[in-house]
């Protein structure tokens, strides 16, 4: 099959690649519609996160289960399931707490960038819809795979509230999908930091109530004015770097929270500062399957269309321009249909 494969920075290609088979009893192979490019692959793509040569890439994905292993109980062929970028059997103790993503036995999932997938673990990663989705909702469960459970998990880790002031930094698709989790949340206020006018566009759309350009300290006392001085309720730091986090912790009034969920690159922290802050900070990797089957239904029902930041779509074959569209931030997410 043809598959995208990571060579080095910049370098991305679509080669032939084995087709995926059960290794273990556990596994399930599910044929995937369509595909994407995530945020966090420009990292190795620029070559800032080393990667090893020839890494097949995606993490992301959804699709049609067509073979599962003697050891799967929960799945049938022929359903359509989502699950997440670590594969967890949802049942230790970190699993019961909510933490899939820190499960005892989490096993990253990539190679989907490819038309079909092998998925560890897959009675406890794998959650199938009760119907077939349409096809006009098939990228919206490709969203919650990834971005939209990590936006989810950024405004759930950031304590947003009814009522609550939100700021979100960065504008890209977790960002944006930060934005319309807080939305469903119910908070009153939504402050998306964003210079570019598309992505303010669909940030309006998803529940923005106010747009700031400022980046840094120019964008926290930006904050600070829109705020009468107080800072924000909930802060949900959706980028990654010293800049961002910096940004989201003094835009955050005393008491308040930091869900932080951008990969984290050359952050460190001074301890001093944060002490006398006063507020609360929660991240990580996004246990994503935690909230699959609450957005899965909020999906169906309508209440939420996050396959909207998918804003280029290509086919397979053409996944290295995809890769420099959103490296140029001219494309939000690229669909993949393999």
């Amino acid at each position: 099959m043809q598959a995208t494969v990571l060579y080095g920075p910049h370098d991305v290609r679509v080669e032939d690649r084995p087709e995926p088979t059960i290794e273990e009893p556990t596994d399930a192979i599910i044929s995937l519609p369509v595909t994407c490019i995530c945020g966090s692959d420009l990292w190795p793509y620029r070559g800032i996160s080393v990667f090893p040569a020839a890494t097949p890439m995606g993490h992301e994905y959804c699709g049609i289960v067509e073979e599962v292993g003697r050891g799967v109980t929960s799945l049938r062929r022929g359903q359509f399931v989502i699950g997440s970028f670590f594969a967890s059997d949802n049942t230790c103790p970190h699993c019961h707490h909510g933490y899939q993503s820190s499960c005892q036995h989490a096993t990253p999932v990539g190679g989907a960038q490819a038309p079909r997938l092998r998925v560890p673990l897959a009675d406890g990663t794998l959650v199938a819809t009760r119907d077939l989705p349409d096809a006009d909702h098939i990228p919206s469960m490709l969203a919650l795979s990834d971005v939209m459970g990590t936006g989810w998990f950024a405004a759930d880790a950031a304590n947003v509230k009814p009522g609550a002031t939100v700021v979100v930094v960065g504008d890209g698709a977790v960002g944006l999908l930060g934005v319309l989790s807080a939305k469903q949340m119910g908070a009153e206020r939504i402050i998306a930091m964003s210079r570019h006018e598309s992505r303010q566009r669909l940030g309006r759309e998803f529940g923005a109530t106010d747009i700031v350009t400022e980046r840094g300290d120019e964008g926290v006392e930006r904050i600070k004015q829109l705020t009468n001085g107080v800072g924000a309720d909930s802060v949900l730091e959706c980028v990654g770097t010293q800049e961002s986090m910096m940004q989201a912790i003094k835009s955050t009034r005393p008491g308040g929270y930091v869900g932080y969920v951008g990969v984290p690159h050359g952050v460190s922290l001074d301890g001093h500062q944060l002490f006398f802050s006063h507020v609360h900070l929660h991240g990580g990797p996004a246990p994503v399957r935690r909230y699959l089957s609450q957005l899965i239904d909020l999906v169906f029902k309508g209440k939420i269309n996050p396959g909207k930041v998918f804003d280029l779509v290509l086919p397979l074959d053409r996944v290295a321009e995809g890769y420099r569209a959103m490296d140029e931030r001219r494309a939000i997410k690229t669909l993949l249909r393999p």
